[in-house]
């Protein structure tokens, strides 16, 4: 039988020195088992790094892709914004322009006149010369084109009017027939904005306060009526109005509009006058700030601009006729009775 070997051995390595320790084995063992650690730390240290590498890599990639999820995201969600914005337009409501426009539909024709297209309003022009008294108020319309994705109407004319502090209407009550105050064009501008430096509407008998306006496509369009595009009114806030209603002047206002609601309105109360209900600032001693954006869709046949509805009665002299009932006052000027029911 062979003899079986002895010798101890490290790592595999028979000892050169078996009686002795390892520490001394001597100088040539010693640079073996040195040279041996870093070979397997070397191979170590590559798998780790090559690992590191692909565990950043994959971090990098993961990261990118988030990055990329985040910002396909934020811009779906801009543009679906952006989209809803635009989408979400609804158009102002038509309404009747009341028996008295003062747009050649019933008789007085303003727009006619040279001189209409102007800013304030407060005032009459052309051989008129009388101005209305009451609280300060600038009008500010914004237009809409809801078939140019929302954008401002440049170069609409916006035509407005309303009755004074006494609930009159020039042109057509007897105490101002004469006069043409209360009436003007603006030409909107680039983002579809007008504005009219005007006074506080009184509010009169059947009728919520109110500031009528006609939207045409340019200011050539405007000597005939039937361009209108759209035809609707301007809802005032009850809590501007009686803070209005009690400074002087405006006193009958305050028992007309304690006996009406938006929703018994003849016009307003079909929904209240949301879309029609103006955003107002400011205060009795600097004036107010009546703001309102309108949609118009010039696809939409007008509807507007009749004389129908239920209706309000101001005070005598002219206005409105009560629903079904005489005016105060016979025939409006140029001949056309004024004794239609109407909203004004």
């Amino acid at each position: 039988m062979r003899r079986r070997d002895t010798t101890p051995t490290y790592q595999g390595r028979p000892l050169d020195r078996p009686e002795e320790d390892l520490e001394d084995q001597g100088l040539p063992f010693d640079i073996t088992t040195l040279l041996d650690r870093r070979r397997a730390l070397k191979v170590f240290g590559l798998g780790a790094g090559a690992a590191t590498l692909a565990a950043c890599g994959a971090s990098a990639t993961d990261s990118s892709s988030s990055s990329s999820s985040t910002s396909g995201s934020s811009t779906a969600s801009s543009n679906a914004s952006s989209s809803s914005s635009s989408g979400d337009l609804t158009e102002i409501p038509e309404e009747t322009a009341g028996p008295y426009p003062g747009d050649g539909s019933n008789g007085a024709d303003v727009l006619e006149e040279s001189g209409v297209v102007r800013q304030d309003i407060t005032s009459s022009f052309g051989d008129a010369s009388g101005t209305a008294e009451g609280i300060p108020m600038t009008l500010e319309l914004t237009i809409l084109d809801m078939q140019a994705d929302g954008a401002g109407m440049e170069g609409a004319a916006v035509y407005v009017w309303h009755c004074d502090r006494a609930g009159l209407y020039s042109m057509y009550s007897d105490e101002i027939a004469e006069e043409n105050y209360l009436r003007g064009v603006q030409i909107a501008d680039a983002d579809g904005e007008v504005s009219f430096t005007s006074i506080f509407p009184a509010c009169y008998s059947g009728r919520w306060p109110h500031i009528h306006f006609e939207v045409y496509p340019d200011e050539a369009s405007i000597t005939d009526s039937t361009n209108a595009i759209a035809t609707s009114q301007v809802a005032l806030p009850k809590a501007t109005c009686d803070t209005v209603y009690a400074t002087d002047g405006y006193e009958q206002s305050v028992s007309n509009l304690s006996s009406l609601t938006l929703a018994t309105d003849g016009v307003f109360g079909d929904d209240g006058g949301s879309s029609q209900m103006a955003a107002v600032s400011g205060d009795v001693g600097s004036g107010y700030t009546v703001k309102l954006t309108a949609p118009v869709d010039t696809e939409t046949e007008a509807g507007g601009g009749g004389m129908s509805g239920g209706g309000g009665e101001p005070p005598s002299g002219g206005g409105e006729p009560p629903s079904g009932g005489e005016p105060p006052s016979g025939e409006a000027p140029g001949g056309s009775s004024s004794s239609a029911t109407s909203s004004s």
